[in-house]
């Protein structure tokens, strides 16, 4: 293939996008916490950066889109063995697509640690995040994106099973060695600075731009399609969450509305480049109703998912996928056009993402508890994490 000088400065950008939204989700993430694990919370975010960064180079880009076999990659570009300068991945420089996917690979455990926040040892998540993007994150991407056994199947634009759905679902998992925290359902536990969520969000939506377009891999029709769609359903989303909060709780909040923004934009996010900005919005209503459906049933069921992980990206995740299969009209053909099929392919494609990402994590969680132990003890949780984990302080005043 030739090299498109358009293509690659367009998924060059994308990728830098890419990383800026983990300021976002630090931003989005610190706001909701108490005041006394502000700067843990954000370190969860940032610390992937490396983490993972590192990591994708070594091992898991391999695992991820190596030859390997159907269900993972294999171990022929360790360390990017057999990959250089001149190497191309359709019109741009191979290392110009293993930068964008890597980008992907960062943020997706990150999301993760919205549900963990608070309760959770700093060592403990770093092994988490290590063995989680190895075991679930690396399979699942080469299932869907790298030839495994859903690629050219299941529909996922830009990452709502890939992204969404296995790290909400591993992040519900998870609760089960974490338990709630101190005070839940008894204390009132209420975002320390709502200003920090709502700037997170624009720099979410802002980054979500590339995460979406740029999954085109060029600066063409369905990058300028994809930008649209993520452009409205959020937009929507945002709108729906706020309307249905103002009828139930006579006031429309902030922190919902922003919170219905990010429900919006992880709904899209696999349909992006395959409905129309029409179907975007229809698609955006629809997540702002059940996100924040599932987000009011979280204290029904008693679960303490901290910043709803679950609720906006598994429970978003899912609805995007299966709504692909049924308005997808772009490069595909859904239920509305049709063919039902396709909305089979994506039923199959969420349930197995989800039984797989439900026992691994089962598994990670059960060898982390066992090597280290996953929660710190009361006396630190109620001290905070940021002076228990960090010897710091998010304000001094």
């Amino acid at each position: 293939m030739t090299l498109v000088a358009a293509d690659t400065a367009w998924v060059l950008i994308s990728s830098a996008l890419v990383l800026f939204m983990l300021t976002g989700l630090a931003l989005f993430y610190g706001g909701m916490v108490r005041r006394k694990n502000v700067l843990s919370s954000m370190m969860h975010s940032f610390v992937v950066m490396s983490i993972v960064g590192v990591l994708w180079i070594i091992i898991g880009y391999s695992l991820a889109f190596g030859t390997g076999n159907k269900f993972i990659g294999g171990f022929e570009h360790l360390f990017l063995n057999g990959i250089d300068h001149n190497s191309v991945t359709g019109t741009i420089p191979t290392y110009t697509f293993i930068a964008f996917q890597g980008m992907f690979a960062i943020i997706t455990p990150a999301l993760i640690s919205g549900a963990l926040v608070g309760r959770i040892k700093f060592i403990s998540y770093i092994l988490f995040i290590i063995l989680w993007s190895l075991i679930v994150y690396a399979p699942v991407c080469h299932w869907v994106w790298g030839g495994g056994f859903l690629t050219g199947e299941a529909l996922d634009f830009a990452g709502g099973t890939v992204v969404h759905i296995t790290s909400g679902i591993s992040a519900l998992t998870m609760l089960v060695f974490l338990g709630k925290r101190r005070g839940y359902g008894v204390d009132v536990i209420k975002p320390h600075n709502v200003t920090l969520t709502l700037l997170g969000t624009g720099l979410l939506w802002f980054g979500w731009f590339g995460f979406n377009a740029g999954s085109a891999l060029a600066a063409n029709s369905i990058a300028a399609l994809a930008f649209m769609t993520t452009f409205v359903a959020p937009a929507a989303a945002g709108l729906s969450w706020m309307t249905v909060e103002w009828i139930n709780r006579g006031k429309p909040t902030a922190l919902g509305f922003a919170t219905g923004i990010l429900a919006g934009l992880v709904v899209i996010t696999p349909a992006a480049g395959f409905v129309t900005p029409t179907s975007a919005i229809i698609i955006g209503l629809i997540a702002g109703i059940l996100c924040y459906s599932a987000v009011m049933l979280k204290g029904k069921l008693g679960y303490d998912d901290s910043l709803d992980v679950f609720g906006v990206h598994g429970v978003g995740g899912i609805t995007g996928a299966l709504l692909t299969g049924v308005f997808a009209s772009v490069g595909g053909t859904g239920l509305l056009l049709g063919n039902p099929y396709q909305l089979y392919l994506q039923f199959e494609g969420v349930i197995i993402t989800i039984i797989y990402s439900v026992i691994c994590t089962l598994v990670i969680g059960f060898v982390i508890e066992k090597i280290v132990g996953l929660k710190v003890s009361i006396n630190e949780e109620n001290v905070g994490l940021d002076q228990t984990q960090h010897g710091e302080k998010g304000y001094n005043f």
